[in-house]
């Protein structure tokens, strides 16, 4: 019979490396509590409608790779592609707002998106998320970033460059486009067939663009911050400013508009050179109107996505896996009953304890307990039931000891210790 396979872009994740994924979701849970943030969790589907109105109709996400189906009630429901659309829903739903002033949330989990696979992107994916609602203040925006660039270098990442730049608002904005759609006409088919569609629909999206003609058109164009209005260039100052109190080094990078319709002001990206051409590894920005845009109030907001199988491809390497405190070789019938109560009692008292129950030779049970790294021995047979005793050999230095088995839950306790 021919086997099933998953999914193109569709991945299982083995151990060892969900060692690592564990490691990096405590760090972040440790990481974000400490700068006040508590989980959300969000469901994997959503109405079509929210990611169309949040993300915006004329972004790759909307028009070419959600995953939308029409269920059996003649709805429109779709993957999620990104976390912040469903987060927003969820505060408007579940009126957040109303109980506190700033609202710090994050979210980990899948997200769906269907693109062409290659190295740290896949069709399911994982995304860190992070969202700070209600302040305006740029110092919210600084606090952000500052707690990201804690998170990763707690996570042992370096050599990554940190980016920023704002999109001003709807004051200032439409000044720039029209400067943009001014130095672009005439030249419309030097552009790709998509920055043609966007030079009418959303201008700014064209710096998004990774085709390199598209790329060369727009080397010489206006640049959104000799555009900003005076609030805007304020509250951008402000940001560098208060980066720069942590000597957090930054570029400004005036071309980096992000691929989504919803941001305002402040934007950046977190890139590193280990990943080739997609080499953003986290993105982020301010969003003041996207609760208003989804029905909600007038509330702004900021946050960041982090590809988390991007994340794990530039991690160090590093021994994630906690090797079980003590292995239970048993001998014989009367032992391997004693062994398999000492050995998931001791697991109830959250001890890793690993045991054979084939009745293997010791010698073969003492190889598995070295493969498995076990720090303890513990060895057992029908005479030593008997008399209330067993060896207990510590596989690091080859010491040997006698242990009673009525106190043996004790003794290892007290190992562990």
């Amino acid at each position: 019979m021919e086997t099933i396979n998953s999914v193109r872009g569709f991945r299982d994740i083995l151990p060892p490396e969900t060692d690592k994924w564990q490691r990096v979701e405590k760090t972040a849970h440790e990481v974000f509590r400490s700068f006040g943030f508590r989980e959300i969790r969000i469901p994997v589907l959503e109405k079509t409608e929210l990611f169309r109105r949040g993300i915006g109709e004329s972004t790759d996400i909307v028009e070419k790779e959600m995953y939308t189906f029409t269920d059996r009630g003649e709805e429109s429901l779709t993957l999620r592609p990104e976390a912040t659309a469903s987060v927003i829903r969820a505060y408007i739903e579940h009126s957040l707002h109303a109980s506190e002033t700033v609202t710090k949330l994050y979210t980990i989990g899948p997200m769906f998106r269907r693109e062409r696979p290659q190295k740290g992107r896949y069709r399911q994916f994982h995304q860190i998320d992070t969202e700070i609602l209600g302040p305006d203040d740029p110092r919210t925006d600084a606090e952000l970033i500052l707690m990201l660039t804690h998170f990763l270098r707690k996570l042992g990442l370096e050599n990554l460059a940190l980016e920023i730049n704002s999109l001003g608002c709807p004051n200032c904005r439409p000044a720039f486009q029209k400067a943009i759609v001014s130095f672009l006409r005439g030249r419309e088919k030097e552009l790709c067939p998509d920055c043609q569609r966007r030079l009418n629909t959303n201008p700014l999206r064209i710096f998004d663009c990774k085709v390199e003609s598209c790329q060369t058109v727009i080397a010489d164009a206006p640049r959104l911050p000799e555009y900003l209005c005076g609030d805007c260039r304020k509250h951008f100052e402000t940001l560098q400013e208060s980066l720069g109190l942590f000597s957090l080094p930054f570029t400004l990078n005036p071309k980096m508009v992000r691929g989504l319709d919803y941001y305002t002001r402040t934007t950046f990206e977190i890139t590193t050179e280990f990943l080739g051409a997609q080499n953003a590894v986290v993105g982020g920005g301010r969003y003041d109107h996207l609760v208003r845009d989804l029905g909600g109030p007038d509330i702004p907001g900021i946050g960041f996505a982090i590809g988390f199988e991007r994340l794990i491809a530039m991690m160090p390497e590093a021994d994630d896996a906690l090797p079980p405190l003590l292995f239970i070789a048993a001998m014989g019938e009367a032992a391997l009953k004693k062994a398999f109560h000492i050995c998931n009692s001791l697991r109830m008292k959250g001890l890793a304890v690993e045991m054979d129950y084939a009745g293997r030779s010791l010698k073969s049970q003492m190889k598995r307990a070295d493969k498995l790294r076990c720090r303890y021995a513990l060895i057992v047979g029908d005479r030593e039931i008997e008399e209330n005793r067993a060896s207990l050999r510590n596989m690091r230095t080859g010491e040997q000891q006698e242990a009673r088995l009525d106190m043996l839950e004790e003794t290892i306790i007290q190992l562990e210790r």
